[in-house]
């Protein structure tokens, strides 16, 4: 089985070159970022502060978090319900953060992520695919750009689902995401020793996928 980790700071495209990564070679695309999403979501449902441990810890028995592939692009399921779209609320991500720095909620989801590469080739983007997820992943790649330039491709995204945010907003949403992450105790967000930086800041998306599907091609040769 060949697994690709792809890790990086939010809005650096992981995801949707990840998407056309797994397209190109027919393997399956597991965006981890939606698991912490959807336990970010289950918390906003309940009112509990995602930032409390004890809460947060008793509300993860209670939920049955799922990914479906069978219309051939990744569907997330809480609960027995899609939710992919709703996670993607720009207010979902923050959440996300919080819970993703919670040991409880990391290991309960590192088996759910684990599984997927054990039955399938796979691509797979978070923050701690290469150094915690898949160490032993067949490529590695750290995916980043300036915080301005991520920022700018967010905003984008966010207002073609109709969400209207300044750039300043869009930014600062940026920076604190990349503050939390990187400075977490828990798996903080940090490129493995042996994997490929790509830093997409003055590429086109053509151009940043042609690199990256340079980098994984060379790496299963």
């Amino acid at each position: 089985m060949y697994s690709i980790a792809i890790d990086g700071p939010s809005g650096a495209g992981k995801s949707t070159l990840a998407k056309r990564l797994a397209d190109e070679f027919n393997w399956a695309y597991v965006d981890t970022g939606a698991i912490y999403r959807a336990v970010g979501l289950a918390c906003e449902r309940g009112e509990i502060c995602a930032t409390d441990l004890e809460r947060v810890s008793e509300l993860l028995p209670k939920l049955n978090i799922s990914l479906d592939y069978s219309g051939g692009s990744q569907r997330t399921l809480l609960n027995g319900l899609d939710v992919s779209d709703e996670i993607r609320r720009d207010d979902i991500s923050k959440l996300a953060s919080d819970v993703s720095a919670l040991a409880p909620v990391r290991a309960y989801l590192l088996g759910l992520q684990r599984d997927a590469a054990r039955s399938h080739n796979v691509v797979m983007d978070g923050r701690d695919i290469a150094t915690v997820v898949l160490p032993e992943a067949t490529v590695k790649v750290y995916l980043t750009a300036t915080p301005q330039v991520r920022a700018e491709r967010r905003r984008h995204e966010l207002l073609l689902r109709g969400e209207n945010r300044t750039f300043a907003q869009v930014l600062s949403s940026i920076q604190k995401r990349d503050a939390n992450d990187s400075g977490r105790a828990e798996a903080p967000l940090r490129q493995a020793e042996d994997a490929v930086l790509l830093d997409t800041t003055e590429l086109t998306l053509d151009e940043a996928f042609a690199a990256l599907l340079e980098i994984v091609r060379t790496g299963i040769a």
